[in-house]
């Protein structure tokens, strides 16, 4: 056995006197063929006296004594992702580092290939773009890595991809293993922990309506020294129709919830987490079930704020609409069907005259503040019994009152969650 436990193979020695006896008792032994027939194994062996090359270097381990399940993830120095940077982009394991083995634009050939030609043809062509791309890799990104460094390696469901670099890497030397299932495993296991993990927290959700500054409450609490989780940060969005944050995309639903499995795995569960209220959606990304039922039972805050308050507040966290009306006159003609064509259209002109503050008013008083009175009581069935903040959104002293509020909840029913 190795010093890591791994079992020892012995390498038979270069002396091409001795190919074929070398053949037959690797043969017999059940040497792993990796593709290379025994007549070219011989070859090998006489290339090896002439260069002085390991006559085992082009001969793997058995992949399947290669693999190793999610749970092991933890005791490895690197996670590598080898799927295209489109892939990786979508959603990965936190902290991987994309290390593609075919590039966007070779993976559509490869199956256009497959598709279009024969698999034989794909495979040849994808084996010679694979081998062509580990052998960069090596080159540059992985050229400092250690003796002793052990990666992890992954693609979509730990086939070919992976188990093409996890070889090449086990032949450098490197103890490097393949993810069993590939990303498919680590996305079944986040979705299982997504419907589970957040029963496991005790929530106090902060509701209010729009421009009551419940974001900005959120923050000072958690500088106040709460634990907090920031939904809207994680979907890079802030729940309302207007809510899209200005040049950001949101995640994919995919890595909304890689990020949110890990901002939870995070969390202390014998502490309250305060929360934002939230529908279902998040702009494009949807929260689960398990976390959305288990806030909206929990205990409120509601969070108060005069309407100037909550009018300069959006003016001041909504200014980057107006830096482009069309877009946000856009985004005022998605509420046709909540609201009549004469007023979205006199919304719109409010933005053609850049009449900010009257914009402001008319949306809380005619969109916002129904939509709260609709939906608030029938998600929250805590909120009659809620404790009511005062907030001032825009005063200076928000983590003052974020610790107020605290100390409130200390001496409150609150004490008792």
């Amino acid at each position: 056995m190795t010093a890591r436990g791994q079992p020892a193979v012995a390498r038979p020695k270069c002396n091409g006197s001795a190919d074929r006896a070398q053949t037959g008792a690797a043969n017999r032994a059940g040497f792993p063929q990796a593709g290379v027939e025994v007549a070219s194994r011989a070859r090998i062996h006489r290339a090896c006296d002439n260069f002085s090359l390991p006559a085992d270097l082009f001969v793997s381990t058995s992949l399947k004594s290669l693999l190793v399940s999610l749970e092991k993830a933890g005791d490895f120095d690197e996670i590598i992702d080898v799927r295209t940077p489109l892939e990786f982009a979508e959603d990965h394991i936190p902290g991987a580092l994309n290390a593609p083995v075919l590039s966007n634009e070779e993976r559509v050939l490869v199956g256009t290939t497959y598709r279009q030609v024969s698999p034989f043809e794909a495979a040849r062509i994808g084996a010679a773009l694979v081998a062509r791309n580990i052998a960069h890799h090596l080159e540059t990104t992985f050229a400092d890595r250690p003796r002793s460094w052990r990666p992890l390696i992954y693609c979509w469901r730990g086939g070919k991809r992976s188990g093409s670099m996890t070889t090449v890497f086990s032949m450098v030397g490197w103890p490097a293993r393949q993810l069993d299932g590939g990303y498919k495993s680590y996305r079944r296991a986040t979705v299982a922990a997504l419907d589970t993990l957040p029963k496991t927290f005790t929530y106090i959700a902060l509701v209010g309506p729009t421009g009551s500054g419940k974001t900005r409450l959120l923050s000072a609490l958690h500088q106040a020294g709460a634990q907090t989780l920031d939904l809207e940060a994680l979907a890079s969005h802030r729940g309302s129709l207007l809510g899209a944050w200005a040049g950001v995309p949101q995640p994919s639903q995919k890595h909304f919830d890689t990020l949110l499995a890990t901002a939870l795995r995070e969390l202390d569960p014998r502490r309250p987490v305060f929360v934002e209220a939230e529908s279902r959606r998040i702009g494009s990304v949807a929260l689960p079930l398990a976390l959305l039922e288990t806030f909206h039972r929990g205990a409120c805050v509601e969070v108060r704020s005069s309407c100037e308050d909550r009018a300069a507040f959006l003016l001041h966290d909504y200014a980057h609409l107006f830096d482009d009306p069309d877009s946000l006159k856009g985004q005022l003609q998605r509420m046709i069907g909540l609201h009549s064509r004469e007023r979205v259209a006199g919304w719109q002109q409010l933005v053609d005259e850049n009449r900010r503050a009257e914009l402001a008013h008319e949306l809380i008083e005619r969109h916002y503040d129904p939509a709260y009175a609709r939906s608030s009581h029938q998600h929250f069935v805590q909120l009659p019994n809620a404790l009511q903040l005062n907030f001032r959104p825009n005063d200076a002293d928000v983590v003052d009152q974020a610790k107020t509020l605290l100390a409130q909840l200390e001496s409150h029913a609150f004490a008792a969650i």
